[in-house]
Formats: structure tokens, C-alpha cells, sequence
């Protein structure tokens, strides 16, 4: 383990007071609509998911109106959005699995999410903490880096290792909550190219921060 549990505290404490109302930034009004936002959010930002899911939500309400227009027509509806054709190819064998098993209601459980095509780790980590409430860290790209950034995981660290590692020392209770933070964190502050290092309520106990210093200095 790279930190202890009473840093990772520190950490957390800090987190609080920057990013409070943390939460899921991407536009959905139930867990169909949000396992379709986290599909299409790979590699592209929330705020572009949104800008079409904002008429694409309007036009596609279940499993089977994904599935009654021709992929073309589903491929240009989210062309704006990046890996557009894998995307909606991934869309409809979602909803073909949706209606198979589940009669075009997405499952509650992780173990049933997983099993579902196109849903991986992290997605189901994302839908079941914020459609059903159930304590999850799903790692993306920004819980990643800051993880490894801050020491909580290592440099060699697998996503799974970093997530395992999240879950040993956030309580359980926390999991869902930090993992915004976390996201936030990355997204607004520890960003992947500039870091706000100088500004940094964590910079000192952030070995990477200090290093950037003092190339900066």
C-alpha cells in the first residue's frame, strides 16, 4: 500500500472543502439514460455527451428505439461524438442484451452490469452508484492520474489495483462521494497537462506536485 489510512483522511478532508457538491456531471433522468451517457463518454468529456444526449434522449427513450432505426441513423445522431460508429454499434448490442435478459430494464447489480455488452468495469461501478445507490469507485482517467499523483496508488498500478487500493482505505460509505470528488479534483484542479500546483491545497504531501515546482522554480 502506498499511503496510509490516516493520510488518505488528510486527503479526503481537503477534497471536502474544495469540491463539497461533487457529483455525476453527465445529464440523465434514469439508469437507462445513464448507461447510455457513460457508453459514449469513452474518451470524449461529459460536456460534449451532453450537448447530444440533449436530443438524443428526446428521440430514444428505451432499449427497443435504439433498435427500430437503422444504425446509420443512430451513427449520425451522436456523430459529434468521438468513436461514433464503435459507439453505436456498442449501443445496440447494450439494448439487444437489455431486452434479452432483462426485459429492457438495466439491472441493478454490478455482476449482472458486467455481463452486459459493451459494459465494463467502470461503467457498472458509475451506474450502480448513481442510478442505485450502492457504494462503488469506478476509475476513469482522472481518478487515475490524481491517484497516482498524490501516492495513494502507484505509477505501475493496474485501473483494478487502483480501484482495490481506493476501496482498502476510503470507508465504504465514502466510496461514491469520493470518486466525484476525485473526478473533480482531476477535472478542475489536477488536470493531465497543467496542474494548478501552485494553488494546490495538497501540495504538500504531493510528491508530483513538489517535483513540477521546482522545474517551475
Amino acid at each position: 500500500m502506498a499511503i496510509t489510512i490516516k493520510r488518505m483522511r488528510y486527503i479526503l478532508n481537503i477534497l471536502e472543502e474544495m469540491f463539497p457538491n461533487a457529483q455525476c456531471e453527465l445529464t440523465h433522468s434514469n439508469a437507462f439514460e445513464l448507461t447510455i451517457a457513460v457508453l459514449l463518454s469513452a474518451q470524449c468529456t461529459d460536456k460534449k455527451v451532453n450537448e447530444v444526449t440533449k436530443d438524443l434522449f428526446k428521440k430514444y427513450k428505451s432499449p427497443w428505439d435504439y433498435l427500430n432505426v437503422p444504425l446509420e441513423e443512430l451513427e449520425n445522431d451522436i456523430r459529434r461524438i468521438g468513436l461514433y460508429r464503435n459507439k453505436a454499434k456498442n449501443i445496440r448490442k447494450l439494448c439487444e442484451s437489455l431486452i434479452d435478459s432483462y426485459d429492457g430494464e438495466v439491472p441493478r447489480t454490478y455482476a449482472q452490469l458486467v455481463e452486459l455488452a459493451g459494459v465494463g468495469r467502470k461503467t457498472a461501478n458509475v451506474v450502480v452508484s448513481n442510478a442505485f445507490g450502492v457504494p462503488a469507485i469506478a476509475v476513469d482517467t482522472h481518478v487515475e492520474r490524481v491517484s497516482k499523483r498524490l501516492g495513494i496508488a502507484r505509477w505501475k498500478d493496474s485501473v483494478l489495483e487502483v480501484e482495490r487500493t481506493l476501496q482498502h482505505l476510503i470507508p465504504e460509505d465514502e466510496w461514491t462521494i469520493t470518486h466525484h470528488r476525485l473526478i473533480f479534483f482531476g477535472r478542475y484542479h489536477c488536470i493531465a497537462r497543467n496542474p494548478k500546483c501552485p494553488e494546490c491545497s495538497l501540495l504538500d504531501i504531493c510528491r508530483e506536485g513538489q517535483k513540477r515546482m521546482k522545474v517551475v522554480i
